[in-house]
């Protein structure tokens, strides 16, 4: 029965972190491999309130059907915050409400995307959009990140004569990786997309979380007729309500309105009013607040740990927010094998190879920091320590 299968089936893997996601269940394994916001911060109380507040002012009319660009309100609300806090006026009729950023990715990729075309993305990058738009049979540019970012001169080799449509990036607190790409670095990125006549995807789900440093310049300060910033309320309220948005230049918009149409009618009406009622009855910023103060006390004690119990051999990130740093074993040691040494110990990370395209037995891993307290980030650290010993007759 093979072949009752789309052909588009065809060597599109499985999401890792899924899978993982199920040893994770166990209440005895420590778990560094999920991206999820740590539930404690999740807002339930005042949420509750605010449908109430929505039942009350809206009755049965809010679980009606509605258009599929998405509550003006809630569009209104992100403008507003993209000016605030980041200085770039964005109409609201060019934000498109989606369930979660990862189905803009999807709706990009169904606008932009015919079989064969070339889709320049970071190395390592992020798993969910390698997943979904190896879906469109697209050939992977991969062009390597550094603390810096996105290293130009690779950048400027593959992109050259490639026909390349679009570059994804995940500029602030990457995915996996943690860093965060220069201003010196987004002009020069910039500077190519706009000699090459590619789009830039700019996906900042993480954006807002930072715990330490200077936030540096979105994509769309340097070329606005050509980035597309995708966002999500899922790391800042709550990822139950698989909010997020497409904020796109009008060129494009039309196009992304007609797929978004095709795929759902439109994103749950229910779910905008709630949260856009939710934003207008509390401080975003306050509990934003109290999210990255916890993150950034998570990420230090992950960070001492590992210095700690690591050998030295080892190397990671050092990111100013988001939820991940990247480690690094020593050149030839297979990430794979390590992790299957720490499931015997109870604790579980993501291996590097899932956020490549074309690369396997990486060194690589991801820690996640987010959903640990530091007394367990200190005993998972010890677990890894040990399967470490166990795996470390290479060191």
């Amino acid at each position: 029965m093979e072949n009752i299968f789309a052909g588009r089936m065809q060597g599109v893997p499985r999401s890792f972190i899924r899978e993982i996601l199920q040893v994770s269940l166990d209440p005895t394994v420590i778990s560094f491999a999920g991206g999820l916001p740590n539930p404690a911060f999740f807002p339930v109380r005042e949420l509750q309130r605010a449908t109430e507040r929505v039942f009350e002012k809206h009755g049965a009319g809010v679980l009606q059907y509605s258009n599929s660009e998405g509550d003006i309100a809630l569009r209104e609300q992100i403008s507003a915050r993209y000016l605030a806090k980041q200085g770039i006026v964005i109409p609201a009729k060019n934000i498109i409400v989606t369930n979660g950023s990862q189905q803009g990715i999807d709706l990009l990729g169904k606008v932009l995307l015919n079989d064969g075309d070339r889709v320049l993305i970071e190395e390592p990058g992020y798993l969910g959009t390698i997943q979904s738009l190896s879906l469109f049979k697209v050939q992977f540019l991969p062009v390597p990140v550094s603390d810096e970012g996105m290293d130009i001169l690779t950048l400027e080799k593959v992109s050259y004569g490639s026909g390349a449509k679009m570059l994804y990036t995940v500029p602030t607190f990457q995915n996996p990786s943690g860093i965060t790409y220069s201003n010196e670095n987004r002009e020069k990125v910039a500077a190519i997309a706009k000699l090459n006549k590619f789009i830039v995807v700019e996906d900042d789900p993480y954006g807002e979380l930072r715990f330490s440093g200077q936030p540096a310049k979105s994509f769309f300060h340097y070329l606005p007729d050509q980035t597309v910033l995708l966002g999500s309320f899922s790391k800042v309220v709550a990822p139950g309500f698989r909010l997020g948005w497409i904020a796109a230049p009008a060129w494009i918009c039309e196009k992304l309105i007609i797929a978004k149409q095709a795929a759902d009618l439109h994103t749950s009406s229910f779910s905008q009013k709630i949260l856009n009622d939710f934003l207008q009855e509390n401080d975003l910023d306050d509990h934003v607040e109290k999210i990255t103060d916890a993150y950034g006390t998570q990420c230090r004690a992950m960070q001492d740990a590992l210095v700690r119990h690591f050998p030295k051999s080892i190397s990671y990130t050092h990111p100013e927010g988001g939820m991940f740093l990247w480690g690094r074993l020593p050149e030839g040691m297979d990430s794979m094998e390590l992790f299957k040494e720490a499931v015997k110990e109870n604790v579980v990370f993501v291996p590097g190879d899932p956020f490549y395209t074309n690369r396997t037995n990486t060194s690589a891993l991801r820690l996640n920091f987010s959903c640990v307290d530091p007394e367990t980030v200190e005993e998972g650290v010890k677990r890894m320590a040990r399967a470490l010993e166990k795996f470390g007759k290479y060191f």
